[in-house]
């Protein structure tokens, strides 16, 4: 596994982050199939462990928590990340689905990340989805509070546009160190939207949710979000097979070194439960696309020749 840097920080992180969206649909799953990945991903070189609250609603979170406990040099080693912002539907009953960037509830659910994860600090914490009534002032106290109390050491942002990411800048006093979006071959607004340009000129890392597409540009997709359900990707799977093919690999890595390639330093977030997924794509990091493949796929994924 290679290493970057994360955002202008201090912080080492793998050229691959490891996300655990998956590692919880329930408690049994959690503590086998969910544990297994865990140290798949831990004894495969990745340090950086992609979380969120409602995950598997917190189930998630305990996992890396107890395996934490179990295995030292995992908890001594592993940068948790984890995120915010997002409130579960009927709680209270017959509330929406909806999301909340107010600082009581970035206090409160930071601390009940903590006790879940069993850790004493969050090494990077996140807003999960942007608030249309956050008021700045108060996501920038409430981020004040916790990295002065020890309990946050750095601060990103998620599903945020870079407008708004540069708004919320404007008022916090500490660098908003990273940026996760959706990038993929199949989800390429990043590239046009100016979120990746801001990144490079801010040093701000992006992270890279979904950057096989659910698996689509992998072995096959097993749970797609609805807007991934649209992607045409038969043109992209066939150009990537095509280069493996070349290159003496499988169109998951080719996948992923697309990615990996970009001067922005994109960290793409694997969120496979199989290990040996997870082992084979740090392969992708030694993996260096020219310049042709690299617009060779840009093109299959446009479906059609650049202007």
């Amino acid at each position: 596994m290679n290493f970057i840097t994360l955002g202008a920080t201090e912080l080492s992180i793998s050229r691959l982050a490891y996300g655990c969206w998956r590692i919880a649909p329930t408690e049994e799953f959690a503590r086998d199939e969910g544990r297994a990945a865990l140290l798949a991903a831990f004894e495969a070189g990745y340090t950086l462990f992609d979380h969120a609250d409602i995950y598997g609603a917190g189930r998630a979170e305990e996992a890396f928590g107890r395996v934490a406990d179990e295995v030292t040099e995992f908890k001594r080693t592993a940068l948790v990340a984890t995120k915010c912002g997002v409130c579960r539907p009927d709680d209270p009953p017959g509330a929406p689905y909806r999301y909340d960037n107010s600082r009581d509830f970035i206090l409160r659910s930071c601390e009940a990340s903590l006790k879940r994860l069993r850790v004493d600090t969050i090494d990077l914490y996140q807003l999960h989805r942007s608030d249309a009534l956050a008021a700045f002032d108060e996501i920038a106290e409430a981020f004040s509070e916790l990295q002065t109390s020890g309990k946050v050491r750095h601060f990103g942002l998620s599903n945020f546009s870079s407008i708004r990411v540069a708004a919320l800048q404007q008022v916090c006093p500490m660098p908003i160190e990273s940026i996760q979006l959706e990038i993929s071959l199949a989800s390429r607004a990043p590239f046009a939207d100016g979120s990746l340009d801001d990144c490079q000129a801010k040093r701000r890392s992006p992270l890279a949710w979904s950057p096989l597409a659910g698996g689509l540009l992998a072995d096959g997709a097993r749970r797609l979000l609805p807007q991934q359900e649209a992607y045409q990707t038969d043109s992209t799977v066939a150009a990537a097979d095509r280069i493996a093919e070349r290159l003496n690999t499988n169109r998951a890595e080719v996948g992923l070194a697309w990615l990996l390639r970009h001067p922005a330093n994109i960290v793409p977030i694997v969120g496979s439960v199989q290990p040996a997924r997870i082992r084979s794509a740090v392969a992708a990091t030694d993996l260096r696309l020219s310049r042709e493949d690299w617009y060779s796929l840009l093109e299959a994924a446009e479906g059609q020749r650049l202007p």
